[in-house]
């Protein structure tokens, strides 16, 4: 079914744009395991821009946020799965009244795009240092530089055991761990899908290009905790059990952090020491705190 985000709008400069409510795409990035490519599409000669290069997109419905946006709009004519693929931020061409976003993201799983929907002449990996050799799309032409020089991922590891005991919130979370943990993971849940502004993201971290990151929360659990994991889908986060030492499982989480930004929420004196010595960052209880509830 069409969604109602077709049709020409016009911005504050009278210049006409694709997308009613505004428009989104995915830039899917893939910089691992010694390369560097991205995901374009040729596109179809009778489009807007026709034969020229860009990212697989298009209008935003009313009640879509750019990222639901990108994710279909890139399944429908490339073939790019949303399972398939992890946002961690975004980058706004504000025109006034009209805007496009365009969605960075990372593979979690083997990607083959290929052309589909019949908006696309070709859809390929490109080596990262050919993409200025395309004919690119004006938009996504001027958008590249800042696109090419965006950080990598922000992933944010949470020590439960010690926010829930710096959360306090008189609740009785020393008498159920499970309990605070769940109300914990229930206030982490929007951090992870409304992303953080630059001016909201920890010391030391650093949104570059972007205007906003979309982080990746993993919450690590132990003890009595451990209990949350029965109702490990009801939360749209990565639950780690550790088996024995919180600690010890921290830093094996922060040490593998795959190229990411990883930052440690932990008031643990000696587990910072440790952080410190596998090179990830950390940072207190009450910046996390003040973004969930305020304090």
């Amino acid at each position: 079914m069409r969604g109602d985000g077709d049709g020409w709008a016009r911005c504050a400069a009278g210049h006409r744009h694709w997308g009613l409510h505004g428009a989104a795409g995915l830039l899917l990035r893939d910089h691992q395991h010694a390369v560097d490519r991205v995901v374009l599409q040729h596109r179809a000669w009778w489009s807007h821009q026709g034969g020229t290069w860009g990212i697989p997109g298009g209008a935003r419905d009313s009640d879509e946020t750019a990222v639901a946006a990108a994710l279909r709009e890139s399944a429908e004519e490339a073939n790019l799965q949303p399972a398939a693929v992890r946002p961690y931020g975004e980058l706004v061409d504000d025109h006034g009244g009209w805007s496009y976003t365009t969605v960075l993201g990372g593979p979690v799983a083997p990607v083959d795009p290929e052309p589909t929907g019949g908006e696309s002449e070709d859809v390929r990996w490109v080596d990262v240092g050919e993409v200025h050799a395309l004919p690119l799309h004006p938009g996504f032409a001027a958008a590249w530089p800042r696109l090419h020089d965006a950080p990598p991922p922000l992933r944010i590891v949470v020590d439960a055991a010690n926010v829930v005991g710096a959360r306090g919130r008189g609740d009785g979370w020393w008498r159920d761990r499970a309990g605070a943990g769940a109300r914990l993971l229930d206030a982490l849940v929007p951090l992870q899908q409304d992303g953080l502004a630059p001016a909201d993201l920890p010391p030391g971290v650093d949104a570059g290009t972007l205007d906003r990151l979309l982080p990746r929360v993993v919450v690590v659990v132990e003890g009595a905790a451990r209990a949350v994991l029965d109702g490990g889908g009801r939360w749209p986060l990565e639950l780690v059990a550790a088996p024995g030492s919180g600690d010890d499982t921290l830093v094996e989480v922060a040490a593998n952090g795959g190229g990411d930004q990883v930052v440690v929420v932990t008031a643990d004196r000696g587990l910072r020491a440790r952080l410190d010595g596998v090179g990830a960052q950390w940072v207190g209880p009450s910046w996390l705190l003040r973004l969930v509830d305020g304090a």
